[in-house]
């Protein structure tokens, strides 16, 4: 935690005491930040990136939910949570509607390991979707009120430039202090406004314009499960020492080193060999599952249309008959013709016995 004993006359806040809502920000759609103050004047002491479980008093009874919290420990007379509500939310849909100055809620922490401090590192990579953004926003805002310049490449994917939460601030942050490099990412953009940034779905090719030197860089990634699986196969398929890649998920977020997920993500192995038939030519062959089913193909005398061999093109596009690939593309498949049983054979590498129809 931050050494905040200095301060005269002001205790520590615990979750002994209730806390009261003192305004209520909208940011996006369904989207606010709520902040909070201890009434009994005592400071708020946690590390960047933690979150807070809050008591929600719904109509059928209390429910607990967890929110990261969005300001840093370097302004610690109040603290923030920013809430998004999907379809489905109950308690968020519940603050967003019910939650005003002056009500009092009773919350559980600050807990959580996600955080840089657990992790101390020159340079920084952060990267996130939605409102995932609420941990990083903290770790930054404290790096910023360090009065140092931090080293940080900041990546944000959102649906439209208009649901990129915190971006005016940010981009305040950003142009006060170099090391602070913004890269937004969005689906489309908004109608009538142009839109220069990065469009379409996070991939390795954008990767590495967004932070060409990543393998330098500690990476602390929120969002979305799909979201985050995505991140590491790009950061994977790249060479990444994934030791240095931590994650914080929106379904359970972890108290302790001991609570983080063991994450199972398909890596092929140099040493595992694998059956590859190509149906069509009645060819079968052994290959390695870092081979990719292009460059075996090749390797057998067989020809399959390519282009880019980055997964952009689409043109290396094959039916998948059996069996299970890894295949990390930068766009060029869509995801109805993955379920159709499609797939890129220049970044496909072939997980067991697999047969294609080539």
């Amino acid at each position: 935690m931050n050494d905040l004993s200095t301060l005269p006359d002001r205790a520590i806040w615990s979750d002994n005491e209730m806390l009261e809502c003192v305004s209520v920000i909208p940011e996006v759609p369904n989207t606010a930040t709520f902040t909070f103050r201890a009434p009994s004047g005592a400071l708020f002491d946690f590390l960047p990136g933690q979150f807070l479980t809050l008591e929600i008093p719904m109509p059928g009874g209390t429910v607990h939910r967890t929110y990261t919290i969005s300001s840093s420990p370097s302004r610690p007379r109040s603290i923030s949570i920013t809430t998004k509500a999907q379809p489905d939310s109950l308690g968020t849909r519940w603050l967003l509607d019910n939650l005003t100055p002056g009500t009092r809620v009773r919350a559980l922490g600050p807990a959580g390991v996600f955080s840089h401090l657990n992790h101390p590192a020159e340079k920084y990579l952060f990267i996130s979707a939605g409102s995932g953004i609420t941990p990083v926003m903290s770790m930054t805002t404290y790096m910023f009120d360090l009065g140092l310049e931090p080293d940080i490449v900041f990546v944000n994917c959102a649906r439209r430039p208009g649901e990129i939460i915190f971006r005016e601030r940010l981009e305040h942050m950003a142009s006060r202090v170099p090391g602070i490099d913004l890269k937004w990412v969005v689906e489309r953009p908004d109608r009538y406004a142009p839109w220069i940034g990065f469009q379409g779905q996070f991939n390795q090719l954008m990767l590495g314009l967004m932070a060409p030197d990543y393998l330098e860089r500690e990476v602390f990634c929120c969002g979305p499960e799909p979201f985050m699986r995505a991140v590491r196969e790009a950061l994977q398929g790249l060479g990444y020492d994934m030791d240095r890649y931590h994650q914080e998920s929106f379904q359970a977020p972890a108290t302790t080193e001991a609570d983080l997920t063991e994450l199972d993500d398909v890596v092929p192995d140099e040493s595992a060999q694998v059956e590859l038939t190509f149906a069509a030519s009645g060819v079968t062959v052994k290959a390695a599952e870092t081979d990719t089913i292009l460059a075996a193909a090749r390797a057998n005398g067989l020809n399959i249309p390519s282009g880019c061999t980055f997964g952009v093109c689409g043109t290396c596009k094959i039916r998948k008959l059996s069996g299970e690939v890894h295949m990390v593309h930068n766009g060029g498949i869509s995801e109805d013709d993955i379920e159709a049983g499609y797939i890129l054979a220049c970044c496909s590498n072939p997980i067991g016995k697999v047969s294609v129809d080539v």
